[in-house]
């Protein structure tokens, strides 16, 4: 996944190179820390993937050969609160909605019927509202420059959820609700009106997404399906 956001992450090394070269003439916003609260907004690009584990029937029966999941990305947009504890730590919220995703899956069959070609794909749009409550540890502050670390645990509502449909086309059934762990690291940029933020994040969901339908020869051969993600963000707060 980091191969796959190889042009954002040097896009990222080029921002901050650049912006440290040019934020240390003066120290903009300098009560800026002094805040007991301030808002924000939050623009992104989130590359999805699933984690699977099969399910036994998927050795017993031969009708399926392999099935792999691919990934996928989406946009994000959101609003930002971050609230002071300490010199050091804030308690952060980010509420946003990842829109333009999809969840694909690529089989292998051995015998397809009529209507199926040996290899089928299916794909399942998502759109999906999260609400991440983090814990952001700051660095000292050099001038315009600062880095910082967060954690926490995000609540995801997957809005096209089809786990709610009877036979869903025969595809596999998505649960609605997720909780998931987040890590990232990121950059601030004080600049004379505004903090530009940075940032990357690794998002893990730990809960199994996936509704297993018996009935259903794409759906009963997989147990356990846990959301991947690495999201890229833009963060600007007045």
């Amino acid at each position: 996944m980091l191969y796959l956001l190889r042009k954002q992450i040097i896009f990222l090394s080029f921002l901050f190179t650049t912006l440290s070269l040019k934020a240390q003439k003066d120290v903009n916003r300098p009560d800026h820390d002094n805040l007991p609260y301030f808002f924000g907004l939050t623009f992104g690009y989130a590359n999805m993937n699933l984690h699977t584990e099969k399910n036994p029937r998927f050795l017993q029966y031969d009708s399926i050969l392999s099935v792999e999941p691919g990934s996928s990305g989406g946009f994000s947009a959101g609003l930002l609160a971050t609230i002071k504890i300490t010199n050091r730590f804030e308690f952060r919220t980010a509420p946003q909605l990842i829109i333009g995703g999809a969840k694909t899956f690529t089989y292998t069959l051995k015998y397809p019927n009529s209507l199926e070609a040996p290899v089928e794909k299916k794909t399942l749009t998502s759109t999906i509202f999260s609400l991440p409550m983090q814990a952001k540890f700051n660095s000292d502050r050099i001038d315009n420059f600062r880095v910082y670390v967060l954690g926490g645990l995000t609540y995801d509502i997957d809005l096209a959820s089809n786990s709610n449909e009877r036979n869903a086309e025969d595809l596999i059934k998505l649960n609605k609700k997720d909780y998931a762990v987040e890590a990232g690291v990121g950059f601030n940029f004080f600049l004379k009106f505004v903090t530009f933020s940075p940032e990357i994040k690794i998002h893990n969901g730990l809960t199994n997404i996936h509704d297993r339908d018996k009935d259903l020869k794409f759906s009963n051969v997989m147990s356990s399906l846990q959301s991947r993600m690495i999201i890229f963000s833009i963060n600007i707060e007045p």
